[in-house]
């Protein structure tokens, strides 16, 4: 185990009155807790302490992260607050570019921003003298394709336990590829090649407008796939890179935990409600399709396909069909397939929106995938255009 900073130090609990008793996840380990008095506690975390970000998984070791931008957040007082984590099965492969990277927030504030490539590694989020009212965001930044994570224990100096933040008023889940991903935003420019350690969820367009909404999110994104094909440098159909073919599962790819892969665990859609799901796919399937119009309509009526079991899986969203950031061209499929599905469904409850191209004059992340201000220009138009088909204020 590696320490990256400085360990919160024990402090015996003092003898006092009410004593609250908690168990803590599947363990049978007890944490006694004096609400009362400021001393240092180890939890588990499960959805009793912390509010799931995304899809997670509750496992006896902890909170497994694999899709990008899952996490946890959670309140508590105190002064000093620890976190740990551990890898998956593949964190001893010493596969520079294909390594988690995590990042803590405090306060709204970036406090951690790491890449694990040690199997446990605590990280010291918090040691101030005088105890205080704190939100804690733990964001995985990387997209499950590589790795997968735990949030292994949660070790907080605090006045009794730690505490889910509120669930928002509105939630929203984006199903994409790399863009989602935020696949590349770190790189210093489009002649970088993909690494985890360059991708940052959390400066992607759909966690950006989920900002801006005021609105949980989720996101279910993998860099390469698409509807009906994968990325193809060939014109060929990649089979193997289909969204639809993971969507109802917890992850994709990424090392296993505890002999269990991500993909095998089914994601529990009564879990969460969403008020609207976007879809951003179609960029990967141009690659294969180009302007074929046999190709072209195959696209069409696997998106068709696919809106039927996203509507069957979440019956009270609003579905969006977005696409357009690293180019349009199969935008008129979109909008046909749309139209279609509404045709033959009767379900109205659908839009669809062209977002505007990447621009040179913002820059380019690695491989030409889109830059911060890229990000920024997207998450705002769409948002935007939410805001309105919604009638949120």
């Amino acid at each position: 185990m590696r320490f990256r900073s400085l360990a919160l130090r024990a402090v015996s609990v003092a003898a006092a009155a009410a004593v609250l008793v908690q168990l803590i996840g599947c363990s049978d380990k007890k944490t006694i807790i004096d609400e009362d008095v400021l001393s240092v506690n180890s939890f588990l975390p499960d959805y009793s302490l912390v509010k799931p970000l995304g899809r997670t998984h509750v496992t006896d070791s902890g909170l497994w992260l694999a899709y990008s931008g899952s996490g946890a957040e959670f309140s508590f007082n105190g002064n000093r607050l620890s976190v740990t984590m551990s890898g998956d099965d593949y964190i001893d492969s010493e596969d520079f570019d294909s390594l988690p990277r995590i990042a803590i927030f405090l306060d709204g504030e970036r406090a951690v921003d790491a890449v694990l490539d040690d199997p446990v590694e605590v990280f010291t989020v918090l040691d101030e003298s005088e105890p205080a009212e704190h939100t804690v965001r733990i964001v995985k930044l990387s997209e499950t394709g590589n790795s997968t994570c735990l949030i292994s224990s949660i070790e907080a100096s605090a006045y009794g336990a730690i505490s889910p933040t509120p669930e928002k008023e509105r939630s929203i889940e984006f199903i994409g590829d790399s863009i989602t991903c935020g696949y590349g935003v770190d790189a210093e420019d489009q002649n970088k090649s993909f690494s985890t350690r360059t991708e940052d969820a959390s400066k992607s367009y759909a966690y950006k407008a989920a900002e801006l909404l005021d609105a949980d999110y989720s996101l279910v994104s993998k860099s390469g796939h698409g509807i009906i094909s994968g990325y193809s440098g060939d014109g060929s159909i990649q089979s193997w890179g289909v969204m639809p073919e993971y969507y109802e599962s917890f992850g994709s790819g990424g090392g296993a935990v505890g002999g269990v892969l991500p993909d095998s665990v089914k994601w529990d859609f009564d879990s969460t409600e969403h008020d609207a799901v976007v879809i951003n796919l179609g960029t990967n399937d141009f690659s294969y399709t180009g302007n074929d119009p046999a190709k072209c309509e195959q696209f069409q009526n696997g998106y068709v396909e696919f809106l039927k079991r996203v509507r069957e899986l979440n019956p009270s969203s609003k579905i969006f069909c977005v696409l357009g950031v690293m180019g349009d061209g199969l935008y008129g499929s979109v909008e046909a397939a749309a139209k279609s599905y509404t045709d033959l469904t009767g379900d109205g409850n659908i839009a669809c929106l062209r977002l505007t191209p990447q621009s040179g004059a913002d820059g380019y992340g690695a491989d030409w995938h889109p830059s911060d201000a890229t990000h920024t220009k997207a998450a705002v138009e769409l948002s935007e255009f939410i805001k309105a088909e919604m009638g949120w204020e």
